[in-house]
């Protein structure tokens, strides 16, 4: 059922747009991840969504009802900054009760519901604990207990975890994905980071410019971009332009099939690092390039090979567990290939 509906949502600065006529909704109980770069218009929406920004034009609806008039605290949706914005002088509980304190829950309620909050997020024993006391990671625990303590109607999540080490972030958005499931609570999570959105999403929309360029399950958005910039700013590619010519594009002097290509004309090519294999000697592959590795990145569980050839540079992804990437080294040939249906092509 869908539960938020956000109806052409435009806003500008100064003559200037930064929202263009964004439209989406989002089911019951669902995580939708704004996924974009700097600018993008991603927390414009959001705070629109929360009553912090007022739209030019545009409506939004919870349940149906229009919540485009009503002030921030008579949305009943809970907010969750970058900075956390916990108040130093105040307790773990002081600053979850809070939140209550401002929707008019009476002092024993609110104390009770604090607790159930901290609980739920795992900081039951740190209750009496001031920020500075807290790790960035329990402190943005504490943000989050806050904004579920008031059983809000939609969540909002302003890049959470940004401000948190890179295995910190990995674990608590674990966490926060857990704990959102389990309360069930509809929410909206802001991003930069591709990987955040593709681990905790339901679905995502890419923004560009203020637009939704992309709408999809995080599996539609990574393996079937529907632009250029989508396939450019989520995950990695290998990218040729060429022409589309006899059921091929050709390029550098090759042709890379592909399925559904155009009769004619100039035509983008992108095929992802994990889709291009090794071909050992005798092996065949519907799309083959032959280069040379110029550079070898050691990542943990992949390898990741900077090919040159004839089309350009060519990222491929090759499993370490065998242990056989390190007989590869800068300099050596080596021999590529891929299945037509793993070419991913838009008219240039």
């Amino acid at each position: 059922m869908t539960h938020l509906v956000l109806e052409g949502l435009t806003r500008a600065y100064g003559g200037r747009p930064v929202v263009q006529g964004v439209s989406l909704s989002v089911e019951r109980g669902s995580l939708l991840a704004l996924l974009g770069p700097s600018g993008c218009g991603k927390t414009t929406t959001l705070r629109m969504v929360a009553g912090l920004e007022a739209p030019d034009a545009g409506r939004i609806l919870v349940e149906g009802r229009d919540v485009t008039p009503l002030a921030p605290h008579r949305r009943r949706m809970g907010v969750v900054f970058q900075s956390y914005a916990l108040f130093p002088h105040m307790t773990a509980a002081a600053n979850v009760a809070f939140g209550l304190e401002m929707h008019g829950v009476p002092r024993g309620e609110r104390v009770r519901r604090a607790a159930e909050a901290l609980t739920l997020v795992g900081l039951a024993d740190h209750a009496q604990k001031r920020p500075r006391q807290l790790s960035g990671g329990q402190q943005q625990r504490v943000a989050l207990a806050r904004a579920l303590a008031i059983e809000p109607d939609v969540l909002l999540l302003d890049e959470p975890l940004s401000a948190l080490d890179a295995k910190l972030r990995e674990e608590l958005r674990s966490e926060m994905r857990a704990i959102q499931q389990r309360v069930g609570a509809t929410s909206v999570f802001v991003t930069h980071d591709q990987a955040e959105a593709l681990a905790m999403a339901d679905m995502v929309a890419v923004m560009d410019q203020g637009r939704i360029a992309q709408l999809g399950t995080p599996e539609d958005v990574f393996e079937r971009p529907r632009t250029p910039f989508v396939a450019t700013f989520v995950g990695r590619s290998a990218r040729f332009a060429g022409q589309a010519e006899g059921g091929a594009v050709r390029a550098g002097g090759m042709a890379i099939h592909a399925a559904g290509l155009p009769a004619t004309g100039a035509v983008e090519v992108f095929v992802r690092p994990h889709r291009i294999r090794v071909l050992a000697d005798g092996d065949t592959a519907e799309n083959a390039l032959d280069g040379t590795i110029a550079a070898i990145d050691y990542t943990g569980e992949v390898a990741q090979l900077q090919v040159d050839t004839p089309v350009g540079r060519v990222p491929v992804d090759v499993a370490t567990a065998d242990g056989a990437w390190r007989a590869r080294q800068p300099g050596q040939p080596i021999r590529l290939g891929w299945r037509a249906t793993d070419t991913i092509w838009f008219a240039a």
